[in-house]
């Protein structure tokens, strides 16, 4: 079969660190996402040709945009009779804290590989968005980037290559995602956490980390609800997002499992045990952020099953719509 001319892809948003688990798990979203129509031209090389719902905020610099540098990398990868123009569509609010980075640069990898005839294996996808998204928030984890291209639940090891290790998740696990409207810049957020974690912190972070893993596997709430807890980058993030620790007490006060920060923040997240819960939890978040910090909210409830990237037929709607 002859590999298509044009290529749209789908990358959704998602949840970095899941607090104990700092660059090394992250969970996609259902619903918003970036989306990247990918063409083949004569000419050689990776341009971007428009971008849509940045509000102009985005380079068209292919060595400066996330969606741009991933396809070089992929074109770096293999060989392609001429090259590809990108026009890519943000349906992911900048510096949100729901992994927008990643998905675009996600959606742009999965594109071309689209136009390759679909034969790259997913880890070198995930080498090639990591990529990409380095060159807005610098050398970082792969947890956004994995959740956003596999789907679910992953935890990606620091090893080289990356590799995502899907998770067991507990068919009622569902998240509140909250996004108040401030923005927190990722590479600053990282800038602030310093390079040395107290060792007390570190031995609590992993153990968190793995308890969280047993926990999900086991289907054990109580052990879900002790584990997801941040003593690396919480402390030091929090005090960039107006009602933080309100917000997050009003969560648990409404029967979230656990609640922190959406990667580097401004958004939060809360855990909890089926949707009706997580939507009430939700809702009360949203109206702490507004009572408190005097700031307006947006809320998303997911599953803990959502889709990873995936191409979209011509004509099909945007699955972020």
């Amino acid at each position: 079969m002859t590999p298509p001319t044009q290529c749209r892809a789908f990358a959704p948003g998602s949840i970095g660190n899941l607090a104990c688990g700092f660059d090394v798990i992250g969970l996609a979203l259902e619903g918003p996402g970036d989306t990247v129509l990918a063409e083949q031209v004569e000419e050689p090389g990776v341009r971007i040709r428009s971008i849509l719902g940045d509000g102009g905020r985005l380079p068209n610099d292919v060595n400066e945009n996330t969606a741009g540098a991933a396809a070089l990398a992929v074109l770096d990868e293999v060989q392609l009779d001429g090259g590809v123009e990108l026009d890519l569509q943000k349906g992911l609010p900048l510096a949100a804290g729901m992994g927008g980075s990643a998905a675009s640069a996600v959606a742009a990898v999965v594109a071309v590989n689209g136009l390759l005839g679909d034969r790259l294996p997913q880890e070198l996808l995930l080498q090639c968005a990591l990529a990409g998204e380095s060159v807005a928030t610098g050398p970082a984890g792969a947890d956004n980037a994995g959740a956003s291209l596999f789907g679910g639940l992953v935890l990606v090891p620091d090893w080289e290559p990356r590799r995502a290790i899907a998770l067991e998740v507990p068919w009622e696990l569902t998240a509140a995602h909250v996004h108040p409207q401030v923005a927190v810049n990722t590479a600053e957020a990282r800038d602030v956490l310093g390079q040395e974690v107290p060792l007390a912190d570190a031995v609590a972070q992993w153990g968190n980390t793995a308890a969280l893993v047993a926990g999900l596997f086991r289907g054990d709430w109580d052990v879900i609800a002790r584990a997801v807890e941040d003593r690396v980058a919480e402390p030091h993030r929090a005090g960039a997002v107006p009602g933080f620790y309100e917000v997050k007490k009003a969560a648990l006060e409404a029967g979230a499992l656990a609640a922190s920060l959406s990667g580097s923040g401004p958004s939060l997240f809360a855990l909890c045990r089926g949707r009706e819960r997580a939507a009430e939890v939700g809702k009360r978040m949203v109206d702490t952020f507004r009572e408190v910090a005097g700031v307006g909210a947006d809320l998303l409830v997911s599953s803990c099953h959502a889709p990873g990237a995936r191409l979209i037929a011509a004509g099909s709607p945007n699955p972020s719509n």
